[in-house]
């Protein structure tokens, strides 16, 4: 099961795939090397077949669930 992710939430790249897909109406095949392990991005959409669209600073890319996680802090209990 894929791991679900917030719209604008901030991820890391938690292991980089044999290749990365650009985000473009036409997408193209990038080596892996145009994002690094530990680089954040913002989700930007959801896409069929399990992908995130995730805005980096070299562009905004097409990653499956298992290369990512959240950063964001999940909401403290105030449970006392």
């Amino acid at each position: 099961m894929s791991q679900e992710f917030t719209i604008g939430s901030k991820v890391r790249v938690m292991a980089l795939p044999p290749y990365v897909k650009t985000a473009d109406p036409m997408p193209m095949l990038r080596p892996p090397d145009v994002i690094h392990i530990g680089e954040e991005g913002i989700v930007i959409d959801r896409r069929p077949g399990g992908y995130w669209g995730i805005r980096f600073t070299r562009g905004f890319f097409l990653l499956d669930s298992q290369y990512i996680e959240s950063i964001e802090k999940p909401p403290e209990s105030h449970l006392e």
